[in-house]
């Protein structure tokens, strides 16, 4: 005897993908039941959202992203990739600062605004 969720995988994803977009038009809950099963039960490879079996694949290749990418085995390709990266590296850096000098412009023409909004008027009083 096997069990539900032996059953369940052996149904092709098309027509579970069929079954979903009736249930949808029937009545929306069941589609989106009919949906959660298959993103969650790794029927559909995850869908490239991190739920299933494909899960712990897609963390791994995350974590491995910032490193140095692995050589192409074209010597001139390798540096001017790595030359690329670096000058890219270094304009997000700028582009930041730039950012940073931007906000702290803006903070302080909005306190120097306050500043005169809230100071008495310094003529004589009558």
């Amino acid at each position: 005897m096997t069990t539900f969720t032996a059953r369940v995988r052996e149904v092709a994803p098309p027509i579970w993908i069929a079954l979903a977009v009736v249930a949808f038009l029937l009545c929306g809950p069941f589609g989106l039941a009919i949906l959660a099963v298959l993103l969650c039960g790794g029927m559909m490879g995850g869908c490239g959202m991190g739920f299933g079996h494909m899960h712990g694949r897609i963390d791994r290749d995350r974590s491995a992203w910032p490193s140095q990418p692995r050589a192409s085995g074209n010597q001139v390709f390798d540096e001017y990739r790595t030359a690329t990266l670096r000058r890219l590296e270094e304009e997000q850096q700028e582009f930041h600062a730039f950012l940073t000098r931007l906000r702290d412009a803006k903070d302080k023409a909005e306190f120097d605004q306050f500043m005169t909004e809230r100071r008495p008027p310094s003529g004589p009083r009558g």
